[in-house]
């Protein structure tokens, strides 16, 4: 392995629960090969979402390289931070869909994460910017991947309750049980100003190609872009959306008659469930819960595009 590339050094976050506990196992052997071939290495195992801007500042503040060890919800977590230092950010893939991963060409062999780690460019990527949801509605919160509100953020829900299956099977099951209960939603979709209504089983808004280990939701999307992939799957029977689960792993879901899809740099969104009370939509974002989707007539949830927000080495 070459010399570290301007004598880079590396500060690891790792979330100990990330892949079912496998991210601590994961960052040992890359990070004995960086320290073999010279470089600094420092390991943090991350005491929870409270402490992440204090560990990302010291990392910054002694030149480090910030380096997520975990899930795509880490990733997403410290790439905000990140960002905001104007800082770099590196990622070995722990957890158990790693779509961000993937969507980077990123390797799976330790030898090689380290090797990128060491040797890569530094590329500038986009971010999402999410508003409107939680408990906090004007908050601003950073996503790398996607944001999806409707029935694949109840089977991101069902997901984390399935942690005694074998890892291979989690999403696909998460994602039949999510389809054999969902209710279609009202949704008022906005792309740059213009506005579409829609009885919808999801709505989903892009900077990456995949979620859900490996589904490619939305095909035409690039980190690099400056562009949102909006990707709306209409309302159909439980039977027809399971039929065509399939597809989305290959992208080919995008020519069904039900699939629209869209492109922009600012959504806004609401939605209702349909003969429902008492109840919301629920919205996701790479992976991990981010709050109910405001209801038709309320202050939208608003995605917007932030080009070259982030450097990542890949």
């Amino acid at each position: 392995m070459s010399s570290p590339k301007n004598d880079r050094a590396f500060t690891f976050l790792v979330n100990p629960t990330s892949g079912g506990g496998a991210a601590p196992g994961a960052v040992v052997p890359v990070a004995r090969a960086l320290r073999e071939a010279g470089a600094g290495v420092d390991v943090t195992y991350s005491p929870g979402p409270q402490a992440m801007a204090r560990l990302v500042d010291e990392a910054v503040e002694r030149g480090d390289v910030v380096v997520s060890v975990g899930g795509d919800g880490m990733l997403s977590s410290l790439a905000g931070l990140v960002a905001g230092r104007d800082a770099t950010l590196g990622v070995v893939p722990a957890g158990r869909g790693n779509d961000f991963a993937r969507m980077l060409g990123l390797p799976d062999d330790p030898e090689e994460q380290a090797r990128v780690l060491l040797e890569a460019d530094v590329r500038r990527i986009d971010l999402l910017a999410v508003t409107g949801i939680g408990r906090e509605p004007g908050e601003r919160r950073m996503v790398a991947g996607s944001v999806y509100a409707g029935v694949d953020a109840r089977a991101a829900e069902i997901v984390d309750g399935v942690r005694w299956m074998p890892r291979s099977l989690q999403y696909p099951y998460a994602a039949l049980r999510a389809l054999a209960s969902y209710r279609p939603g009202r949704y008022r979709v906005s792309v740059d100003g213009e506005v579409r209504e829609y009885d919808a089983a999801t709505v989903v808004v892009a900077n990456s190609a995949y979620y859900g280990k490996g589904m490619r939701i939305a095909p035409p999307a690039s980190v690099q872009d400056g562009v949102l992939d909006v990707v709306v799957i209409e309302a159909a029977s439980r039977l027809a959306l399971m039929r065509s689960l399939p597809k989305v792993y290959d992208g080919g879901h995008v020519d069904l008659d039900e699939v629209t899809v869209l492109s922009g740099t600012r959504v806004e969104v609401t939605g209702t469930l349909r003969r429902a009370q008492g109840s919301s939509i629920p919205v996701g974002g790479d992976g991990e819960p981010l709050g109910p989707l405001p209801t038709l007539g309320s202050a939208p949830a608003v995605v917007e595009v932030v080009p070259g927000a982030l450097g990542i080495i890949c």
